[in-house]
């Protein structure tokens, strides 16, 4: 008899949901069997799509053209569009066969990881992390080196840290600013450090700028190879609509590479998927083409709510909360109440603290296992003044019980 071969792949077997998606999920689940959740889970805007980008997609599906195929690496007006946005809000020239327009951002990084790592490979993963990183580094074959910065640090990684954990088989350094989940921004001087780093040892950099325009107290996120040229021949950047215009469902990403890169990414995307919908590129031009004006009143509500939540938060006993200057996540540490009895348990991991909260006060929240070690908790707040409020208002009454 033959040995019996297992049903589904190591490599896909390995892989686990994503948390983020998991926990908003559960919550949404939860919701619609009539329980009063409020899920801090998803890092989605609540504000919907902005008119003129909904009246460019319905315009867009009149045209048989955007009923067709389309090259795969994006339509030529959208890559146009890509270079122009990213001289605008980046001061950063490149050229449309320097970018490859992607099903979404999730794409965009799993092309990346697939397009320079070999089997064996090490990529250097700053932590706190997004959960999708490890996954895509894992299924390109390589292996994710995790250097975690605590809340000391404002959740940012130093070159002296990234260096310990350089070897010869590094080949690629993950990098994030604003953060997702910490929301926490790298200064100028800390991006540039970075990048003459990685320059110098012939690391690539992919560096993943979906979060640009969600910036508050000044801060700013330059783009690396603008603070250091050189490094543009071993750079990738990720980017897309979904967060600056709330685009989420529209599904439209980009990677920025080097030409070859960019032609390999290509033609794996050409067996992958082919090409993004048609409307939904129609809709990122309207997008990329209009002022931000949109972007900063959406900007201006999550400033609000990101000084209320910090507020609120660390006025819990034993929970830490750092101000984030980016994105709209909160990641405070929870490693204060771990431990304790709340209403008769005593969770040991923030993973048991988080399924507590959901159980005792319906709110979700991800668990800082989902980005790196536990003690932390993950709370989004890009949803409603009012269930921001209500939400965190129901955890600060279950954690004051904490004895």
């Amino acid at each position: 008899m033959s040995e019996k071969k297992p049903r589904i792949s190591t490599r896909i077997a390995a892989i686990t949901e994503s948390a983020t998606l998991a926990v908003d999920a559960k919550a949404k689940a939860l919701k619609a069997a009539g329980k009063p959740v409020i899920g801090f889970g998803a890092g989605e805007p609540d504000f919907p799509t902005p008119d003129y980008i909904v009246a460019a997609a319905i315009d867009a599906a009149s045209k048989i053209s955007n009923h067709r195929y389309t090259p795969t690496p994006g339509l030529p007006e959208l890559r146009d569009a890509i270079v122009a946005k990213t001289k605008r809000d980046s001061n950063y020239v490149i050229t449309a066969d320097q970018v490859l327009v992607t099903n979404g951002g999730k794409q965009a990084v799993y092309e990346s990881f697939a397009t320079i790592i070999n089997p064996g490979d090490e990529v250097i993963l700053p932590s706190p992390y997004w959960t999708t990183y490890p996954e895509c580094v894992k299924l390109a074959g390589g292996i994710s080196i995790e250097v975690f910065a605590d809340e000391t640090q404002n959740y940012l990684v130093s070159v002296e840290q990234l260096e310990a954990a350089r070897t010869p088989k590094t080949k690629a350094l993950l990098f994030c600013s604003p953060s997702n989940p910490t929301g926490s921004v790298y200064s100028q001087e800390q991006v540039k450090a970075i990048g003459e780093w990685a320059l110098a040892h012939g690391i690539w950099v992919v560096t993943d700028e979906i979060y640009e325009h969600l910036l508050y107290e000044g801060a700013q996120a330059p783009s690396m190879p603008v603070l250091v040229p050189e490094l543009a021949d071993q750079c990738i950047i990720l980017n897309g609509v979904a967060k600056t215009y709330a685009m989420t469902g529209w599904r439209v990403g980009w990677m920025i590479a080097p030409k070859d890169v960019i032609k390999a990414a290509t033609n794996l995307q050409s067996h992958l998927t082919s090409n993004v919908s048609n409307i939904s590129q129609r809709a990122a031009i309207a997008a990329l083409s209009g002022d931000l004006s949109a972007v900063h009143k959406m900007g201006e509500a999550f400033d609000r709510r990101r000084k209320l939540i910090v507020k609120m938060l660390n006025e819990i006993p034993g929970v830490i909360c750092p101000t984030p200057t980016g994105a709209f996540y909160v990641y405070p540490s929870v490693k204060g109440v771990l431990g304790k009895e709340i209403r008769g348990k005593r969770p040991q991991t923030s993973a048991e603290l988080a399924a507590l909260i959901l159980d005792e006060a319906e709110v979700a929240a991800v668990p800082g296992e989902a980005f790196g070690p536990s003690g932390y908790l993950r709370f989004s707040y890009a949803l409603g003044d009012d269930d921001l409020v209500e939400g965190i208002t129901r955890v600060q009454k279950l954690l004051s019980e904490a004895k």
